[in-house]
């Protein structure tokens, strides 16, 4: 076994960068591609420069596994952990095609670059196939991938996930990840695992608001479906003034492909709080009346999720009431995975 002075260390960007819309962007790792910086409000344009949902898919035969990585912004939250914020996540191919968790990497609180060790004595396997899941509320600046000075490593052998016709999600900051306690534990890329099919996330935190850019970007990519999931921070108004005309850029673009529309989760706070339960009460009732118009127009290929069917009335899925915890974010792909499949297929 290799010993740590005897690393050798690759840039990742190198290798298959999944889950991004901007693979050559000045920024790296971001999601939204450079053109679009003068057109998103300042505040969708940061948050694109979070890594969530991006992922690095190689292979190697190293005994040793190491990542040394720059965080963009270096922040913390009270009510995420920082794995989740900034940290990296490391999954394995397994014979059967399905992946598995095998370490996430925690970051330094105290400086941008971290270096950290994933795993060590490996068994000898030949090449294995990794991905590695990149931060959710965090950019990633720069990231090298250690391996063993004599292992061997490339972009990957095997096209898992799959990452023609991704399936493109857009919404909050539930869908960016928060409050996953890891990376790989937002339902993003829960789902992007379990249906070994790309993922690529539009989540931005506090800021889906039916943004016209962001349905032409949408618009832009070849997807096997979309998903549109922005009610957590749309008003009613704010649903009646565009989500028409988000519908009809991305509709007009890709007459075909299939559009699920996601009401607000019944967040557990609703029990307790008069005007939250109207307000979201309101806010679904409006996403269906619109979703109705659609369908009476002629519309065959959307389809309708309902917010009781998240949490089906377990109120232990939230950190804060409203932001999930791995449980919540595991139930939620669980539930929208039936609902995407339908879709696709």
């Amino acid at each position: 076994v290799a010993s740590e002075s005897e690393s050798a260390y690759y840039d990742a960007r190198n290798f298959k960068v999944i889950g991004t819309l901007a693979l050559n962007a000045e920024q790296p790792f971001s999601r939204i591609p450079d053109e679009y910086k003068d057109t998103l409000r300042k505040e969708l344009w940061d948050l694109g420069l979070n890594s969530a949902g991006i992922a690095v898919r190689f292979a190697t035969d190293t005994k040793t596994l190491r990542v040394k990585w720059k965080s963009h912004n270096s922040f913390n939250m009270n009510h995420m952990t920082a794995t989740g914020i900034r940290g990296l996540d490391l999954y394995t191919l397994q014979d059967d095609s399905t992946w598995t968790f095998l370490n996430s990497a925690r970051p330094n609180l105290h400086k941008a670059v971290t270096t950290a060790k994933l795993a060590s004595n490996l068994p000898d396997k030949g090449m294995r196939e990794y991905m590695l899941y990149l931060s959710l509320y965090d950019g990633v600046d720069s990231l090298e991938i250690g391996v063993d000075s004599l292992a061997h490593i490339s972009a990957g052998n095997v096209n898992l996930p799959v990452c023609e016709k991704p399936i493109v999600m857009y919404g909050t900051s539930i869908l960016q990840g928060g409050c996953a306690t890891r990376p790989g534990m937002a339902h993003t890329n829960i789902i992007q695992r379990k249906l070994n099919r790309e993922v690529i996330n539009l989540g931005f935190s506090g800021n889906a608001r039916l943004d016209l850019p962001i349905a032409q970007l949408m618009a832009s990519v070849d997807a096997a479906c979309y998903v549109i999931d922005p009610l957590p921070n749309c008003t009613s108004d704010i649903l009646k003034e565009r989500l028409a005309e988000f519908y009809k850029i991305i509709r007009q673009a890709r007459p075909q492909t299939p559009i699920i529309f996601v009401e607000s989760p019944l967040f557990p706070i609703m029990r307790f709080d008069e005007e939250v339960n109207n307000t979201i009460t309101e806010k679904n009732a409006t996403l269906r009346s619109i979703y109705d118009g659609f369908a009476a127009a002629g519309d065959t290929n959307i389809y309708y999720f309902k917010g009781e069917d998240v949490f089906s009335g377990n109120p232990e899925l939230t950190v804060d009431n409203y932001h999930l915890t791995d449980y919540g974010f595991t139930l939620f792909a669980e539930k929208l995975i039936p609902v995407i499949n339908k879709a696709i297929k």
